[in-house]
């Protein structure tokens, strides 16, 4: 019985080394899979994840009356030119319903350069991945299915969370 629960303990502990330190950071067990999920280009072309080539995908929910968001924006502006991460794209969705010109300005004011904006589609993303906020990060894997996400801001430039990514590659 000991040995079980010091194999246990060491598992436990060896998977908790790989997850960065980030308080807001969620992993699933299981990954989540969700039908449809569209979201909308600034043409209002639909984007459909299904139809995605990318290893790892970040949908980011954000809009430019969320103070936090602002604060995360550069970072993830910055994360998505990080030539250490391979295969990664970055997709920030704005849920607030604002207007292109609004946006624009938005990523003008942070030097964003990195990412272009995309738009919740009228089914609405919120209630598909059950927001409680924003902004809210989702990771989904090469087959389109939630295995994380970030509830709040955080800073994408950690090293902790770009080590974690990058293993994830």
């Amino acid at each position: 019985m000991r040995i079980l629960i010091l194999f246990t303990f060491l598992i436990t502990n060896a998977f908790a080394n790989e997850l960065p330190n980030l308080k807001n950071l969620v992993v699933h067990k299981i990954p989540k899979t969700y039908d449809n999920v569209i979201f909308l280009d600034d043409a209002d072309v639909e984007i459909n994840i299904q139809n995605l080539n990318s290893q790892l995908i970040m949908l980011n929910f954000w809009a430019t009356w969320c103070e936090p968001c602002k604060e995360e924006m550069p970072s993830l502006n910055r994360l998505q030119a990080n030539k250490k991460i391979k295969n990664l794209k970055i997709y920030p969705i704005n849920i607030g319903k604002e207007n292109l010109n609004k946006i624009n300005i938005f990523f003008a004011e942070l030097g964003i350069d990195n990412l272009k904006p995309y738009f919740d589609n009228p089914s609405t993303l919120a209630k598909t991945f059950s927001l409680r906020g924003v902004p809210t990060t989702i990771f989904l894997n090469s087959k389109g299915e939630e295995f994380a996400r970030i509830i709040g801001s955080i800073n994408f430039d950690d090293e902790n969370f770009i080590n974690w990514l990058k293993k994830l590659n």
